[in-house]
């Protein structure tokens, strides 16, 4: 088990970096390339663990896909009926967003599929997509643990095609909405999903690309095969630097006085910059420049210094378009003067560990005030000392904890970070580029 020993910064962190590429939309291109209707060529992958295990369960079912190593993969698309039986389980490793997207994809398909996880994934809950999915016909069966469905799961075989359904999510949730509207790519009749607030819509934009009928009307989307030739064609592509990883790099240059960073290439979806938002919110100084288009998404360059903080209200549609980045946000508040609060964050509950609770400990660890409620956190700022900090395996508790720790005073020590590569991968490189003393 790794750890990492973080000393609180001494000197400003200085530099330009790029981030790997964002994983929710290198999930999706690898998914859309090997449902593709011939080759095509996914630029910019992540490289992180994540990615690796969406690509390697495509392999599995029959899916040819060349040059991992280089970061550019070829992949051979099948078609929407050219995926076969894979000869074992499916290991997801700690990659919800590769079982739940699996899931909506393999249940269309007319053999069984096994998916399984490491012991964080396999403890998460998928009655969220396996309830749905139930309703358009399909299986996903999996365990029972305290009370939730959990994998392994046994997705498939499906009956002789999925019926579409109206779906009224109780959360918003891009991974259950992208699992339906995957599912629904084989389905007899329209499949709409409709969410309390948008989630993250790389999935929508994506498809729409490739010509699929689907329509978005505020929060319902919906996918419509009827008279469609059910063909997703072959393109390219292109995959923008990950916004979540460039948000750590940003905060760690927030809380060191005097720092300059800029972070380039990264994708600045609108359902994806709450955090940008937050930060602005909080009296950050952070400015966006060269705003182009790739591939469909917006891609940006950005610049965070130096920052004196101010307490902030994290809520309601703002809190789910920062949903990933709130245990970042629990960090700057730390930093901050003043309150802040955060709510309407349940969905943080179910994430690779319950990273409200995660979040709670750590800070109180490092001498932070902080009151955990059900759905949120209260967090008084003020002095950040050093300490030791139980990440639980969540690899965004980890990087969090690590940004809390160079703003701080003394040396941190951060257990169980193995999983910062699942998303991150040279995250301590990176920092140590910028001038950061922390150690892996």
């Amino acid at each position: 088990m790794s750890r990492f020993r973080v000393r609180g910064a001494v000197r400003p962190l200085v530099g330009e970096v790029t981030v790997p590429g964002d994983k929710s939309i290198g999930h999706r291109a690898v998914i859309l390339a090997a449902l593709g209707s011939g080759r095509a060529m996914v630029r910019g992958l992540s490289g992180g663990e994540d990615n690796r295990r969406t690509v390697a369960a495509f392999r599995a079912l029959g899916v040819a896909i060349s040059g991992e190593e280089s970061g550019a993969l070829g992949v051979e698309g099948v078609g929407l009926g050219g995926l076969r039986e894979a000869a074992r389980a499916l290991d997801c490793g700690n990659s919800g967003t590769t079982m739940r997207l699996l899931a909506g994809v393999l249940v269309a398909q007319p053999f069984p599929s096994t998916l399984v996880g490491d012991r964080y994934l396999e403890s998460r809950p998928m009655a969220r997509i396996a309830g749905p999915l139930a309703a358009m016909g399909g299986r996903v069966e999996g365990r029972r643990r305290r009370g939730e469905l959990c994998a392994p799961l046994t997705v498939g075989p499906a009956p002789s095609r999925l019926r579409g359904i109206e779906f009224r999510s109780p959360t918003a949730s891009a991974q259950v909405k992208s699992a339906l509207l995957l599912a629904g790519l084989w389905a007899d009749g329209a499949t709409s999903v409709i969410e309390p607030a948008l989630s993250r819509d790389h999935t929508e934009r994506m498809l729409q690309s490739l010509g699929v009928p689907l329509t978005v009307d505020g929060p319902r989307v919906t996918i419509d095969p009827t008279g469609w030739e059910r063909r997703l064609p072959a393109r390219d592509w292109s995959v923008p630097g990950d916004l979540s990883s460039a948000a750590f790099l940003l905060a760690a240059a927030i809380v060191v006085p005097g720092s300059v960073v800029t972070v380039r290439g990264v994708g600045v979806n609108p359902t994806r910059t709450g955090v940008l938002d937050v930060l602005g919110a909080m009296g950050a100084a952070i400015t966006v420049a060269g705003l182009r288009d790739e591939g469909g998404e917006p891609v940006a360059d950005l610049t965070a210094r130096g920052s004196q903080l101010e307490g902030t209200e994290v809520a309601g549609e703002l809190a789910v378009r920062a949903i990933d980045e709130l245990p970042l946000v629990a960090v700057l508040a730390a930093h901050a003067r003043g309150r802040t609060v955060i709510r309407d964050a349940g969905e943080l509950r179910v994430k690779e560990s319950d990273r409200i609770a995660a979040m709670a400990a750590a800070l109180a660890a490092i001498g932070v005030t902080v009151e955990e409620r059900r759905d949120g956190l209260v967090i008084e700022g003020g002095r950040v000392r050093g300490g030791e900090v139980a990440s639980r395996g969540d690899h965004r508790i980890a990087m969090a904890a690590a940004v809390a720790a160079l703003g701080g005073e003394g040396v941190f020590s951060i257990a169980d970070t193995d999983n910062v590569a699942t998303s991150f991968p040279g995250f301590v490189a990176t920092l140590r580029s910028l001038g950061a003393e922390i150690d892996e």
